[in-house]
């Protein structure tokens, strides 16, 4: 069969691509904006690319048109597979039919760390000789690509609560029908589409239904808005994973360094054993007790991969260090909610004070996201920020809401709308010792590693 892929430079729709590709399909694509790190894995794989939405940018000769959700009714290529009677699905739904089925499936759902739980549960299983298939949003760098159909029946898949497509609202994870569905954590984003936290709570109850009485939840149990959706109705064993200790879970881990760089893990009260490993913050240790809990489910010995999180390597931009130079270090991250921006933070933080180092962290935002950019996140953005010493922001053209209240909120902080005025503006004030923290889920026009260059050639 041969296939197109409208919005093939999409994390999700460019895996989408490399597995149908890696599964014998002839496949083809179109973006508005055909861009690194996608478009290079995808030219490597042989998948031709073209850039923009005209009709032509379509072969004459697909059989079916595979529709990503950045498009929307009024795109010239989505009114020419209507008008001309092309058979179209959405990604999710073309993932289930063809790869899902059969497939013993472990989907990843929660506003946050569903990209590092995905790669952490893959490199697990993998670890234990499953041979699993997956698709992440992101770039695992233990294996290299974001998505591959695996030799074993198991098959991890990042759960994202977006909808499906311009004629399919429902939450992608809708599709997935897994048999283990780890619930990381709840909170209101995705202002574009959901009118309250109330109407993603529904969505996450969807994705319970659909979780077989033999599967297996594993949730959060600090998560008081999942205890919610749980009370709506559960048919499917669950299982806890917390660390505080206040709170009633199966699973648990204390914390040996602050900084959750190393942690002890155990299960009903019992040590299971420790783990060391590179990755920081609290947040990154119920990432890890998510994945375990979940290679439990399936009869793994949690015991024996504990030495492996050692060997982990985290996602690309998730507190990515990008270098460093004259003492000043640059670290690029995907924080775009202000929750993951207060725990991005703290974990820099923590590891600062517990390597007793000295220096300033100097955090730099571009507020992007489609509920940034709606001002969803306006009221806890400065708080989120408190624990920085130095705030910059590089503000979208056309921002609805002004973020002066923010930036006087803050003890040092500074408004910029140009990226070249940013980048002299942090030359000016990086000094030695200080982190350089850049956040945002998009390109940041290229800012931290033009600020790295920058440092380097002075």
């Amino acid at each position: 069969m041969k296939l197109h892929i409208l919005g093939i430079c999409g994390t999700f729709m460019g895996g989408v691509s490399a597995l149908a590709r890696e599964a014998g399909h002839q496949v083809e694509g179109s973006d508005q904006n055909v861009y690194p790190p996608m478009s290079t894995q995808l030219e490597q794989l042989g998948i031709a690319l073209r850039e923009g939405y005209a009709a032509d940018r379509i072969s004459d000769d697909c059989d079916q048109i595979v529709v990503g959700n950045a498009l929307s009714r009024g795109n010239p290529a989505v009114e020419h597979v209507l008008n001309t009677g092309l058979d179209y699905v959405s990604g999710p739904q073309w993932l289930a039919d063809n790869v899902l089925r059969g497939r013993r499936v472990f989907g990843v759902a929660g506003t946050h760390g569903k990209t590092t739980t995905s790669s952490l549960l893959a490199f697990l299983l993998d670890a234990a000789g499953r041979e699993p298939g997956f698709l992440i949003g992101g770039a695992p760098a233990n294996f290299g690509v974001s998505a591959r159909l695996g030799g074993g029946e198991d098959f991890v898949v990042e759960a994202d609560e977006y909808d499906s497509a311009f004629f399919d609202k429902r939450s992608k994870f809708v599709h997935y029908r897994p048999d283990i569905a780890i619930l990381n954590n709840l909170e209101f984003d995705h202002a574009d589409i959901f009118a309250d936290l109330d109407a993603i709570k529904t969505q996450f109850h969807h994705l319970v239904r659909t979780v077989p009485g033999n599967g297996r939840l594993i949730v959060n149990g600090e998560d008081t808005n999942l205890a919610d959706v749980l009370d709506r109705g559960a048919w499917t064993p669950v299982t806890r994973f917390a660390i505080d200790p206040a709170v009633d879970a199966d699973w648990r881990a204390e914390l040996i360094a602050e900084d959750g760089s190393a942690f002890r893990v155990l299960r009903g009260g019992e040590i299971v054993g420790e783990a060391r490993w590179s990755l920081l913050g609290r947040h990154s240790v119920m990432n890890a007790l998510a994945a375990l809990a979940a290679c439990d489910a399936v009869g793994i010995d949690v015991a024996s991969l504990l030495p492996k999180l050692g060997e982990f390597q985290s996602v690309a931009r998730r507190l990515q260090r990008l270098g460093e130079h004259d003492g000043i270090h640059v670290i690029d991250d995907f924080a775009h909610h202000p929750t993951a921006i207060q725990t991005t933070i703290d974990g820099l933080r923590r590891q600062i004070a517990s390597a007793g180092e000295g220096g300033r962290l100097i955090a730099v935002l571009e507020p992007r996201s489609n509920s940034m950019r709606l001002g969803a996140h306006a009221a806890a953005l400065a708080p989120s920020l408190a624990d920085a010493d130095l705030v910059r922001f590089l503000l979208p053209a056309n921002l609805p809401w002004d973020a002066e209240p923010v930036i006087a909120a803050l003890r040092d902080g500074r408004l910029h709308r140009d990226s070249q005025a940013l980048i002299d503006d942090l030359l000016a004030l990086a000094r030695p010792g200080d982190r350089v923290l850049f956040m945002s889920n998009g390109g940041f026009d290229g800012v931290p590693r033009r600020f790295l260059a920058a440092l380097s050639s002075r």
